[in-house]
């Protein structure tokens, strides 16, 4: 896999009916594009795939590439605690052209073990072969570590495992993956604010919430590490490092929704059981877009 730099973890825009809004959709894609970000994951966890239903899940990724026309990769996210529905789900996407990868997270609810996780993963390589996949390791979210010894065993076994969204938030776990990881191989942080550290110890790159609302200056912070230019990137960390907390005042991605409803790119729809940030936390995203010019 050639793909570094920064990519969003694009939201998926509600009519106020609750339905997809694929035209809002596919303009935030356009935006997203002309702003030079790197990359798309289309139905992520910012993209609430959680809720999804399997149609509305392919509509999605559906949208995302034809928005995005060949000009950038897109990744389709494709989750499931039951590894026979993933693959049952995942092999729709054949139905589907230009899916650059699939983005797969750890099966949540189950806490399998790290020997179920590795067959869990190599299951869907093997479903999925030669599209290449990217290994989703969020245990905040699904309370099981993927730990880096597994990545290494998964590397091994399937050459179209090919990269690995890092979002445990343990610094020393990402070093120990560029480490020990074959060339080639890309470590992607999941998470904004670590993003420079994760960089700093040999990451290839975000995949970020916050280039949602700001993409151009989030792609310029991640590639200006990336080309050592630590005192730009530092700078722009520093600048957007309020939005990167702001995202997770309350469940992701209800803020970044509220944001882009602010900012007059979509509804701030999201569906139960997530719901729209209190009046407070409204209040206090009103006062950062103002703050940070956004627009």
């Amino acid at each position: 896999m050639e793909t570094t730099g920064c990519g969003t973890a694009i939201v998926t825009p509600f009519r106020a009916d609750g339905s997809v809004d694929e035209a809002a959709l596919k303009a935030l894609v356009n935006w997203q594009i002309d702003s030079g970000i790197d990359f798309i994951v289309a139905c992520g966890s910012t993209g609430e795939a959680a809720t999804l239903d399997e149609e509305e899940w392919l509509l999605a990724v559906r949208t995302v590439i034809e928005a995005a026309a060949g000009r950038v990769p897109v990744w389709a996210g494709c989750t499931h605690n039951s590894t026979r529905a993933l693959l049952r789900n995942v092999s729709r996407l054949k139905e589907l052209h230009s899916v650059d990868a699939v983005l797969s997270a750890n099966p949540y609810y189950n806490k399998p073990s790290q020997e179920g996780q590795f067959q869990h993963f190599l299951a869907l390589a093997k479903e999925v072969d030669p599209l290449p996949v990217v290994l989703y390791n969020v245990p905040g979210r699904t309370s099981v570590n993927l730990d880096p010894e597994t990545v290494v065993r998964l590397a091994e076994a399937a050459p179209n495992i090919q990269a690995v969204k890092e979002a445990s938030g343990k610094l020393p776990q990402i070093a120990q993956l560029v480490h020990t990881l074959p060339s080639g191989f890309r470590v992607f942080s999941g998470d904004d604010n670590l993003a420079l550290a994760a960089i700093g110890v040999g990451a290839h790159g975000l995949i970020s919430v916050a280039s949602n609302e700001a993409p151009a200056e989030v792609g310029r912070m991640v590639r200006a590490a990336l080309n050592n230019n630590w005192a730009e990137a530092r700078e722009l960390d520093g600048r957007w490092s309020g939005l990167f907390e702001a995202n997770f005042w309350e469940s992701n991605p209800s803020p970044v929704k509220t944001v882009l409803a602010l900012m007059g790119r979509c509804t701030d729809q999201v569906r139960l059981p997530l719901v729209p940030p209190t009046a407070a936390t409204r209040a206090r995203l009103e006062r950062l877009v103002s703050e940070l010019g956004l627009r």
